[in-house]
């Protein structure tokens, strides 16, 4: 791993190591009338034995039984962010805005506890502008939906996901470059995670596979990765203007090699910290950045990159 990929890991775990000293108890668990969100909550958070409780069918769940993945640059979520990109191939750079907005929206859940599946769909946009360009022009937009189905059991969790992707080139970007050969990037993916939870730690892995795509490309891809989610305390800053406010320090890994490219891996490590109110669902993240491999979005897929950056996030 190249040096400030270095720098991110080893810097978020003194952080990791110094949130020990803030962290003298663990925080309580969700106030009485706030209900536990199962995205988040520890084993020993979520209520009375599972097997003392009744299962519960529920329309519209506000949470899920399976985690979002924040290292994934492809996970649906709403963030902005400003990346300073190497082109390797090419051996120019760009400074780039990168900006999602997306959500898992569950429709059904049927538990016990918090073990059980759920099921929902997914929608999302990805788009990155060129902010070296006057009108900081439009680069790429990517378009995803699709159905997740979510599934849990104790430390153990599932996600397997139908969707659809499409790219589109930015108008700006492709009147200042004439000769651009541009992809008309389409497919639909069905992948399969399974996730395990130990303390701090969550490790994952799974696959996807293209059912139909244009242009003809390689159908298989891997995916794997880790979090650890350090000990959450009371934020020592604006406490008493924000009550019940809390921390908690993250670092991130994920990991893709597509058969398409030669199973090249590409790497995203993020690192940072998460602000949350006690039995909230919504959080709010301040992360920094490595990026190495070939590009993640549209139809740059096989030009390779390496970006550095921070950026704001936003979890519902």
């Amino acid at each position: 791993m190249p040096r400030s990929g270095r720098a991110i890991l080893l810097g978020m775990a003194v952080i990791l190591l110094a949130a020990r000293g803030f962290a003298a108890e663990s925080p309580p668990t969700a106030p009485s009338g706030e209900s536990i969100d199962c995205r988040y909550a520890a084993s020993h958070e979520q209520g009375t034995p599972q097997d003392s409780q009744e299962r519960v069918n529920r329309a519209f769940p506000g949470d899920d039984v399976f985690r979002p993945l924040f290292a994934d640059p492809k996970q649906p979520q709403f963030f902005a962010t400003y990346q300073s990109v190497r082109v390797r191939d090419a051996k120019t750079a760009v400074n780039v805005g990168s900006v999602g907005f997306g959500e898992n929206f569950g429709f059904h859940t049927s538990r016990r506890g918090c073990d059980g599946w759920q099921v929902g769909i997914l929608a999302g946009v990805f788009a990155q502008f060129d902010l070296d360009a006057a009108s900081s022009d439009l680069i790429n937009a990517d378009y995803v939906f699709g159905i997740p189905l979510s599934w849990r059991s104790g430390a153990w969790s599932s996600r397997v996901r139908l969707y659809h992707q499409s790219s589109h080139v930015g108008d700006e970007f492709l009147l200042g470059r004439p000769g651009f050969n541009r992809v008309n990037l389409s497919f639909e993916e069905v992948e399969a995670l399974l996730s395990y939870d130990y303390q701090w730690l969550r490790i994952y892995g799974g696959a996807g596979y293209l059912l139909h795509r244009e242009p003809d490309l390689d159908r298989s891809r891997a995916q794997w990765g880790l979090e650890l989610r350090g000990p959450t305390f009371w934020s020592p800053v604006l406490t008493k203007e924000l009550p019940g406010l809390r921390m908690t320090p993250l670092l991130g890994a994920d990991f893709k090699a597509f058969d398409e490219l030669d199973w090249t891996v590409n790497s995203n490590v993020v690192a940072g910290l998460e602000w949350s109110r006690e039995g909230a669902p919504r959080r709010f993240r301040f992360l920094v950045n490595y990026y190495h491999g070939f590009n993640p979005y549209g139809q740059f897929f096989a030009q390779k990159i390496e970006s550095v950056g921070a950026g704001l996030y936003l979890a519902f």
